[in-house]
């Protein structure tokens, strides 16, 4: 396909997902499914296009002036890919699969500087309910902030330290121009241009084996922040597919006792084949069973409960820019019950003495700082531990990172500004009794 033709269907993409209301990644598919003479650098460059007119939506819609898929689409090649008024008029022609010539209304609009009184959230390009919110955390500095989560993320691996060590893996990974991360002493990038096809990692023999895992840095540091030791009994309430649990049971050297839940067993299904390519074997599944609690027998007995908390997800923007357009008030609502239970069933399993590391993917107050002060108002012995010091977990690398990351007294946040990763915030709470 011709640059032009990918710029017609990613067009017709996004109109498909305006019509429908159904995320990306399944419109991409049915697609590429009705579509078989697309390669797969064709559908992953429409699928680059579609992404990344996800990512601006909000600020190409400001600077054409209106918002149906095509003005989207221009809107966004000025804007993210900084594509010319002349470059863009090459790629529409109006000729066989080419998108229509731009008008005069369309060259104006994309040769002017429509920005000077735009709003945050049109800059930061983030939903204007949102933006409260965002105010509350970064101030003046939230659209710099939302603009950082709208970018594309880079790969991270996280080195399985069972199997392997990072500078072996770095080198069998130099075709792919892996590079150490900067704060986690585990983990692998590798940066994508715009336009490029994500690498097949899942076929890599370092993958294949064990040695790497597919793991955003902040996710890694989140992991290494709860400070999981050999021979301690630790329960991973929100495990998913087992991303922190495969993290947490390296950490522990596979001594002691790492038991995965989650109140959805549907999502613990890739775990146990995760577990077994990993060489993990200090994990305990705990599939939930009706209402019965699977972890009953573990009340006081824990050293460490590790909550990955559901939540708005607004600190993965970056990987999933759909998602960002389709949150509702009402979602962040349900999230923040689900949060407060999971806190307090944590705090019935930690011993005295012992930790819970919360965690989310979010940057909003709502469900980080004001979550945790909720909490300790409700479990009087329980300390937040200083987050300052959380950081030394890092050693050489704590204090850039206490001066990149935003530090409150309930805990730190990481963002893809100030941190390079994805959004991630984490309180570490200490029984004191």
């Amino acid at each position: 396909m011709t640059p032009s033709a990918r710029l017609s269907a990613a067009i017709e993409v996004i109109a498909d997902i305006d019509a429908r209301r159904r995320p990306a990644a399944d419109t991409l598919k049915d697609w590429g499914l009705g579509h078989r003479f697309a390669g797969s650098s064709d559908r992953a460059a429409i699928a680059g296009l579609v992404y990344d007119t996800l990512r601006r939506k909000s600020s190409a819609a400001w600077l054409m002036g209106e918002a149906n898929p095509r003005a989207l689409l221009l809107g966004m090649l000025r804007r993210e890919r900084a594509l010319d008024v002349e470059a863009i008029g090459v790629l529409c022609t109006g000729a066989r699969f080419a998108p229509a010539p731009l008008t005069e209304a369309e060259r104006t609009a994309l040769a002017g500087d429509a920005f000077a009184a735009a709003p945050p959230f049109v800059l930061g390009d983030y939903p204007e309910w949102l933006d409260p919110h965002f105010a509350r955390v970064f101030g003046d500095e939230r659209a710099a902030e939302g603009a950082a989560l709208a970018s594309r993320a880079p790969l991270d691996l996280r080195v399985n330290t069972l199997k392997a060590e990072r500078d072996i893996v770095a080198a069998k990974l130099a075709h792919l121009e892996a590079s150490p991360t900067r704060w986690s002493p585990v983990g692998l990038r590798i940066r994508l241009p715009a336009d490029a096809k994500s690498p097949a990692i899942q076929a890599e023999p370092s993958f294949i084996k064990g040695a790497v895992e597919v793991q955003d840095e902040g996710s890694q540091l989140a992991a290494l922040f709860a400070r999981a030791i050999p021979g301690e009994q630790v329960v991973d309430l929100a495990a998913g597919a087992g991303g922190k649990t495969l993290a947490l049971a390296a950490m522990m050297d596979n001594h002691g006792q790492v038991y995965a839940t989650d109140i959805d067993k549907r999502q613990l299904a890739p775990i146990h084949d995760r577990m077994v390519r990993a060489g993990v074997r200090n994990v305990q599944v705990r599939t939930p069973r009706g209402k019965a609690d699977t972890l009953a027998d573990l009340d006081g007995c824990i050293d460490l409960a590790l909550i990955d908390a559901p939540c708005t997800g607004t600190g993965a923007w970056r990987r999933n820019p759909d998602a960002k357009w389709r949150v509702r008030p009402g979602a962040l609502a349900e999230r923040l019950k689900q949060q407060q239970t999971l806190l307090d069933r944590a705090a019935r399993l930690v011993k005295p003495g012992g930790r819970i590391a919360y965690i989310t993917c979010s940057v909003l107050n709502e469900e980080n700082s004001d979550q945790v002060s909720a909490f300790v108002g409700r479990h009087g012995n329980f300390s937040v531990e200083k987050p300052a010091e959380v950081a030394q977990a890092l050693g050489e690398r704590a204090y850039p990172f206490r001066q990149a990351a935003l530090i409150s007294d309930e805990g730190l946040l990481m963002t893809p500004r100030r941190t390079d990763t994805d959004g991630f915030f984490v309180s570490l709470l200490r029984r004191t009794a």
